[in-house]
């Protein structure tokens, strides 16, 4: 048996963070207990860890990121796996979802095979499946999403994906208006696929007929779709209007306008928007050239662009995200929501994304200044600020 004890954290109880003490044992959290008073007794504790008063929050999870620290996961390598995992764990995000870019299917495979071999080794963040972005996209909202390898939704080669991974392929990304886009939104959702939207040209009618049909989350909303238009609602409008619908944001002051953030969470709440990185290998590694998608990636101040100056990704963390979020005016309480318990519930994780008895012990000690201090994966430690 391992026992560790967390104390003098605050963390949500009720209505406001309170000092308290969490017990945790084999990996999972077993009590909640004020600091005030007695606390919680540590006689048995293998472990005892002193949160000096900071925030304690769930462990962060990123449903959509390609690679960091200079590796991409369409390498299809183990190191480039791993080197996420890490960069994941360091930046508070102890779950993840391995995201493609169209690709050549030999590449694709070659990706899928590699998450298959590492998931169950990870030194970091815990692989929590596939997100297939691509190639079932719209050439004309593309964005850097390569134009050589895109094409029409084709249920026999998504068989022949999902045969070869198995249970890895958690979300698809698809635009749902091309020929044979509704029969696969339908088809993923009946394998129990998370079905987003993106990159994608649908009106607001096609939308709302994907919505119906089974899609139920919409990828970086706002970028690489049918803008809102008073004549043209787009696929946006119609996400607000179906209150199943989920939406991903990227908050890194740059794919989304504060004040968008706001009318985000105005429109669907904490329990429907999902804070992500959509990282690129230069998450981790600042301004350069890089390599991604089959295009060259100039990174400069951050900001990430193809040659014709096309958006490519982001390079913010998952703390970065949460503290922008905040900046933006959103409540921490509903901005750490969106980044720990609204994923968890979008890939059916009920034992991610809070902090309560019964839940995995996958946790973030965070300063008020959204520094990462530790990270905790299933109760150990894979990540350490005083340790770098």
């Amino acid at each position: 048996m391992s026992v560790c004890l967390i104390r003098n954290v605050r963390l949500w109880i009720e209505a406001e963070p309170v000092l308290s003490d969490v017990r945790i044992q084999n990996g999972r959290i077993t009590e909640i207990r004020p600091a005030e008073g007695t606390g919680l007794s540590c006689s048995d504790a293998d472990t005892v860890i002193d949160g000096r008063g900071l925030l304690l929050i769930p462990g962060m999870i990123d449903v959509h990121i390609h690679g960091a620290d200079g590796f991409d996961m369409m390498d299809g390598t183990l190191q480039s796996m791993d080197a996420v995992s890490r960069a994941c764990a360091r930046t508070g995000c102890t779950s993840f979802l391995a995201t493609s870019v169209s690709s050549s299917m030999e590449d694709l495979l070659g990706m899928l095979a590699s998450v298959a071999e590492y998931s169950g080794q990870e030194t970091g963040a815990r692989v929590a499946g596939v997100h297939i972005e691509g190639p079932y996209l719209n050439a004309k909202r593309k964005g850097m999403q390569n134009e050589r390898y895109l094409r029409h939704p084709d249920a026999n080669e998504m068989a022949a994906i999902l045969e070869h991974a198995g249970s890895l392929i958690r979300m698809v990304t698809l635009a749902p208006e091309l020929p044979g886009g509704m029969e696969m939104v339908s088809f993923l959702k009946e394998r129990g696929i998370v079905v987003s939207v993106a990159h994608s040209d649908a009106t607001y009618e096609e939308a709302k007929e994907a919505f119906q049909c089974g899609a139920s989350h919409v990828t970086h909303c706002f970028n690489g779709m049918r803008p809102i238009h008073h004549r043209d609602p787009g696929i946006v409008v119609a996400a607000f209007e179906e209150r199943h619908v989920s939406v991903q944001a990227i908050v890194d002051d740059v794919h989304l306008h504060p004040a968008i953030v706001r009318m985000l969470y105005r429109e669907k709440g904490a329990d429907k928007m999902v804070l992500i990185t959509d990282a690129l290998q230069a998450m981790g590694m600042g301004d350069g050239t890089y390599q991604f998608g089959g295009h060259r990636v100039t990174v400069s101040q951050g900001v990430a662009k193809l040659e014709d100056g096309t958006l490519a990704s982001s390079t913010v963390t998952m703390n970065e995200a949460l503290a922008k979020t905040v900046r933006a005016g959103i409540p921490l309480r509903d901005a750490v929501r969106m980044a720990t318990e609204t994923p968890a519930d979008v890939l059916g994780m009920p034992a991610k994304g809070r902090i309560a008895p019964g839940m995995d012990a996958d946790l973030v000690l965070m300063d008020d200044g959204f520094n990462v201090i530790w990270t905790m994966v299933d109760g150990h430690i894979v990540y350490s600020s005083e340790h770098e």
